[in-house]
Protein backbone atom coordinates (compact mmCIF):
# COMPACT_ATOMS: atom_id res chain seq x y z
CA UNK A 1 0.00 0.00 0.00
CA UNK A 2 1.28 3.04 -1.07
CA UNK A 3 0.33 5.10 1.88
CA UNK A 4 2.50 2.91 4.39
CA UNK A 5 5.57 4.70 3.17
CA UNK A 6 3.99 7.91 4.00
CA UNK A 7 2.91 7.24 7.93
CA UNK A 8 3.55 3.66 9.07
CA UNK A 9 0.68 1.85 10.54
CA UNK A 10 1.72 1.94 14.03
CA UNK A 11 2.97 4.16 16.13
CA UNK A 12 3.24 3.70 19.61
CA UNK A 13 4.75 7.00 21.21
CA UNK A 14 5.00 9.54 24.12
CA UNK A 15 4.39 12.78 21.84
CA UNK A 16 0.69 14.25 20.96
CA UNK A 17 -0.61 13.13 17.68
CA UNK A 18 -3.07 15.63 15.24
CA UNK A 19 -5.58 14.04 13.64
CA UNK A 20 -5.90 16.09 10.47
CA UNK A 21 -2.32 15.35 9.70
CA UNK A 22 -2.73 11.52 10.36
CA UNK A 23 -6.21 11.40 8.10
CA UNK A 24 -4.49 13.41 5.38
CA UNK A 25 -1.56 10.77 5.63
CA UNK A 26 -3.66 8.10 5.26
CA UNK A 27 -5.87 9.36 1.83
CA UNK A 28 -2.76 10.93 0.52
CA UNK A 29 -2.94 10.57 -3.44
CA UNK A 30 -5.43 7.78 -2.99
CA UNK A 31 -8.19 8.39 -5.22
CA UNK A 32 -9.91 5.53 -3.92
CA UNK A 33 -10.99 6.54 -0.34
CA UNK A 34 -14.57 7.46 -0.33
CA UNK A 35 -14.51 6.85 3.64
CA UNK A 36 -12.30 7.96 6.41
CA UNK A 37 -13.26 6.92 10.05
CA UNK A 38 -11.81 7.60 13.06
CA UNK A 39 -11.60 7.06 16.71
CA UNK A 40 -9.95 9.35 19.18
CA UNK A 41 -9.24 8.07 23.04
CA UNK A 42 -8.80 10.31 25.75
CA UNK A 43 -7.54 10.05 29.27
CA UNK A 44 -10.40 10.30 31.72
CA UNK A 45 -10.37 11.81 35.23
CA UNK A 46 -12.05 9.34 36.69
CA UNK A 47 -12.30 5.13 37.33
CA UNK A 48 -15.62 2.78 38.00
CA UNK A 49 -17.40 6.67 37.52
CA UNK A 50 -15.65 8.75 40.72
CA UNK A 51 -14.70 12.08 39.66
CA UNK A 52 -11.47 12.94 40.13
CA UNK A 53 -10.20 9.57 41.11
CA UNK A 54 -7.48 9.65 38.83
CA UNK A 55 -4.78 12.69 38.44
CA UNK A 56 -2.65 10.91 36.07
CA UNK A 57 -1.86 7.99 34.28
CA UNK A 58 1.57 6.00 32.56
CA UNK A 59 1.37 3.64 30.13
CA UNK A 60 3.88 0.78 29.21
CA UNK A 61 4.02 -1.69 26.83
CA UNK A 62 6.92 -4.04 25.46
CA UNK A 63 8.84 -2.65 22.81
CA UNK A 64 8.59 -4.45 19.57
CA UNK A 65 5.88 -7.12 20.89
CA UNK A 66 3.03 -4.27 21.24
CA UNK A 67 3.93 -2.89 17.45
CA UNK A 68 3.75 -6.69 16.34
CA UNK A 69 0.81 -7.70 17.93
CA UNK A 70 -1.58 -4.61 16.66
CA UNK A 71 0.02 -4.64 12.86
CA UNK A 72 -1.43 -8.45 13.17
CA UNK A 73 -4.91 -7.11 13.88
CA UNK A 74 -4.42 -4.52 11.27
CA UNK A 75 -3.79 -7.35 8.65
CA UNK A 76 -6.43 -9.21 9.87
CA UNK A 77 -8.93 -5.86 9.47
CA UNK A 78 -7.36 -5.90 6.08
CA UNK A 79 -8.21 -9.34 5.46
CA UNK A 80 -11.90 -9.25 7.09
CA UNK A 81 -13.20 -5.89 5.71
CA UNK A 82 -12.79 -4.29 2.56
CA UNK A 83 -10.77 -1.27 3.71
CA UNK A 84 -7.37 0.62 2.04
CA UNK A 85 -5.99 1.21 5.04
CA UNK A 86 -5.85 1.61 8.81
CA UNK A 87 -3.26 3.89 11.03
CA UNK A 88 -3.15 3.35 15.28
CA UNK A 89 -1.57 5.77 17.51
CA UNK A 90 -0.71 4.54 21.18
CA UNK A 91 0.86 6.45 23.61
CA UNK A 92 2.52 5.80 26.62
CA UNK A 93 4.42 7.59 29.37
CA UNK A 94 2.99 9.95 31.60
CA UNK A 95 -0.77 11.12 30.79
CA UNK A 96 -3.06 13.18 32.15
CA UNK A 97 -6.72 13.87 32.17
CA UNK A 98 -7.99 15.38 28.80
CA UNK A 99 -4.52 14.09 27.03
CA UNK A 100 -5.24 12.33 23.85
CA UNK A 101 -4.13 8.50 24.18
CA UNK A 102 -5.07 6.53 21.30
CA UNK A 103 -5.86 6.84 17.16
CA UNK A 104 -7.54 4.51 14.74
CA UNK A 105 -8.09 5.97 11.33
CA UNK A 106 -9.36 3.84 8.48
CA UNK A 107 -9.44 4.20 5.06
CA UNK A 108 -11.78 2.47 2.65
CA UNK A 109 -14.19 2.97 -0.50
CA UNK A 110 -17.48 2.90 1.65
CA UNK A 111 -18.34 4.48 5.24
CA UNK A 112 -19.32 0.85 6.49
CA UNK A 113 -16.25 -1.01 6.50
CA UNK A 114 -14.65 1.96 7.77
CA UNK A 115 -16.63 2.11 10.83
CA UNK A 116 -16.58 -1.66 11.41
CA UNK A 117 -12.79 -1.73 11.11
CA UNK A 118 -11.88 0.86 13.24
CA UNK A 119 -14.46 -0.58 15.67
CA UNK A 120 -13.12 -3.99 15.13
CA UNK A 121 -9.02 -2.52 15.85
CA UNK A 122 -10.62 -0.27 18.78
CA UNK A 123 -12.26 -3.88 20.22
CA UNK A 124 -8.34 -5.32 20.06
CA UNK A 125 -6.33 -2.53 21.66
CA UNK A 126 -9.07 -2.15 24.03
CA UNK A 127 -8.87 -6.18 25.44
CA UNK A 128 -5.77 -7.51 23.69
CA UNK A 129 -3.17 -5.00 23.17
CA UNK A 130 -0.26 -5.67 25.62
CA UNK A 131 -0.31 -2.42 27.76
CA UNK A 132 0.54 -1.87 31.39
CA UNK A 133 -0.57 1.71 33.24
CA UNK A 134 0.18 2.91 36.60
CA UNK A 135 -2.84 4.90 37.65
CA UNK A 136 -2.43 8.03 39.99
CA UNK A 137 -4.86 8.98 42.26
CA UNK A 138 -5.63 10.26 45.85
CA UNK A 139 -4.89 7.39 47.67
CA UNK A 140 -1.17 6.25 45.79
CA UNK A 141 -0.27 5.24 42.68
CA UNK A 142 -0.58 0.86 41.55
CA UNK A 143 -0.17 -0.41 38.45
CA UNK A 144 -2.94 -2.08 36.20
CA UNK A 145 -3.29 -4.75 33.04
CA UNK A 146 -4.77 -1.90 30.93
CA UNK A 147 -6.37 -4.64 29.05
CA UNK A 148 -10.16 -4.43 29.89
CA UNK A 149 -11.96 -7.90 29.85
CA UNK A 150 -14.71 -7.59 27.45
CA UNK A 151 -16.07 -10.89 25.81
CA UNK A 152 -19.14 -9.77 24.85
CA UNK A 153 -16.83 -6.92 21.94
CA UNK A 154 -14.39 -9.63 20.93
CA UNK A 155 -17.22 -12.57 20.48
CA UNK A 156 -18.72 -10.41 17.67
CA UNK A 157 -15.58 -10.72 16.01
CA UNK A 158 -15.04 -14.54 16.74
CA UNK A 159 -12.22 -13.59 19.33
CA UNK A 160 -11.24 -15.43 22.19
CA UNK A 161 -9.70 -13.31 25.22
CA UNK A 162 -5.83 -14.19 25.72
CA UNK A 163 -5.71 -12.55 29.13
Amino acid sequence: MENQAISPRVSIQTADFDLSTEVAALRAQDPRVGAVCSFIGTVRDRTAGTPGSISSMELEHYPGMTEKSIEAMIDAALKRFDIYGARVIHRVGLLQPLDQIVLVVVSSAHRGESFQACEFLMDYLKTQAPFWKKEQSPEGAHWVDARVSDDAALARWGITASN
